[in-house]
């Protein structure tokens, strides 16, 4: 069964840093494409960063890029959003998503409907 954990989220003034915890378990990580969504209230889940199976590829949101670095450590089945210089429009709860590598077309990765397995989601909140 697999089954995915977010934790890393809380409050931080803007300009500030979090890393943001995927736990997975239940299936072997090398061998899924993860991503990272996010939701803010009143808006459509969007994607934030996605890693390929085996990690060879990464992709981000425009909104993201230069900011937020994803990666993922197989040995702890974990896979990272590491979020620097934090906007208050970076606010929203966080998710985590995973699909078989090969079945994720990489082309939409920030599509939802790509990934068949959704973690609770942490909240992140950026405000002075």
């Amino acid at each position: 069964q697999v089954q995915l954990v977010e934790s890393g989220g809380g409050l931080v003034q803007p300009g500030g840093s979090l890393r943001l915890s995927c736990a997975a378990s239940g299936f072997t990580l090398d061998d899924y494409a993860i991503g990272w969504f996010r939701q803010a209230p009143g808006k459509e889940r969007e994607g934030v960063s996605c890693i390929s199976y085996g990690g060879s590829s990464t992709y981000y949101a425009d909104s993201v890029k230069g900011r937020f670095a994803i990666s993922r450590d197989n040995a702890k089945n974990t896979v990272y959003l590491q979020m620097n210089s934090l906007k208050p429009e970076d606010t929203a709860v966080y998710y985590c998503a995973a699909e078989q590598g090969w079945l994720v077309d990489y082309g939409l990765w920030g599509n939802p409907g790509e990934y068949g397995s959704w973690g609770q989601g942490t909240q992140v909140t950026v405000s002075s």
